[in-house]
């Protein structure tokens, strides 16, 4: 089904939605009559018709139990490279959901990012799904270098691993925003198997400063965690975000450290991790929040080789 074929929607509209980002009848229908109505320039009324007739095409409305049973039968699981972390994780990063590494620097956030381009092009047998990735580089962390030696270490043609990871360097919040709007883009065209955004929240940091303007910054965050839980929904692909952490001066037993974006980001991730440095180079992986995993640790290296036990 096309857009053209929805109720209220011409050739010009089409075109109009097209350029906003909304270039599926699924796009159209997870969207509300306000984005829409910005988009296409259509009044409120008729944009709520529009994404009704877009949900009643594709059937969408309750669900039973058993029918959201077979939905999760579909996703997927993509391995981390350590048995441990997957094991941790319930058997690897999963399709249709965000997960969320933070830590302090140097914790592994960038190493994992960087495994997890190379093993999602793996075959399913060994833990990827023969899919691409498109890693979205907020803070210029993204090295190429450290592919080819991932990828020669699992005898991975290096360069045919780079072919297949499509990077957009990001220059500030409002641009990152963009540039996850427009993975639709190539989602379908590159078979883009998951999504990394290396890190979250540094440009909100940076460009929303004070407390005058937090609310603008959570405001705008909300919108790209769920602009970003829809395209996993949609096409079944996995998202990893990766996030700083900031000391909190009133706290004083315990790990003093929390992640930056409040509620917001916690509620938007499926899946939550804290990363930190433990002896002799290894590092801890803590699941901090998931909808059916128990909390828990897992000890993993980040070796030349990549990530492992």
């Amino acid at each position: 089904m096309e857009l053209e074929d929805l109720p209220g929607v011409g050739e010009a509209t089409a075109d109009r939605l097209r350029d906003a980002g909304f270039k599926t009848v699924e796009s159209i229908a997870v969207a509300t009559p306000g984005e829409l109505k910005d988009a296409a320039g259509m009044g409120e009324s008729i944009a709520t018709r529009v994404i009704n007739a877009a949900r009643e095409s594709l059937q969408m409305g309750f669900m039973t139990g058993i029918e959201v049973l077979e939905k999760r039968k579909t996703l997927r699981k993509i391995t981390t490279g350590s048995s441990t972390l997957d094991e941790l994780l319930g058997g690897g990063i999963e399709t249709q959901a965000i997960t969320e590494f933070f830590g302090e620097f140097g914790s592994g956030k960038t190493q994992l990012c960087h495994q997890l381009t190379v093993n999602v092009q793996l075959p399913e047998d060994k833990g990827g799904l023969e899919k691409t990735a498109f890693y979205i580089d907020t803070e210029n962390t993204f090295r190429p270098e450290r592919i080819i030696q991932m990828s020669e270490a699992l005898d991975l043609d290096p360069m045919k691993i780079l072919d297949n990871i499509v990077v957009a360097r990001a220059y500030n919040s409002d641009h990152q925003m963009l540039l996850a709007e427009k993975a639709e883009d190539i989602i379908k065209e590159k078979n883009i198997g998951l999504i990394v955004v290396d890190s979250l929240t540094s440009h909100f940091r940076s460009d929303y400063t004070g407390r005058g303007m937090l609310s603008e910054r959570q405001q705008k965050l909300n919108r790209h965690m769920h602009g970003l839980q829809r395209l996993s929904d949609i096409y079944n692909l996995a998202v990893i975000v990766t996030n700083q952490v900031m000391t909190r001066p009133d706290f004083f037993f315990g790990d003093p450290t929390a992640p930056i974006g409040g509620h917001i980001v916690g509620h938007s991730s499926t899946f939550r991790i804290y990363l930190r440095k433990s002896k002799g180079g290894k590092r801890v992986a803590r699941l901090i929040d998931s909808p059916s995993l128990p909390e828990g640790e897992a000890i993993f290296s980040v070796i030349k080789d990549g990530v492992r036990d």
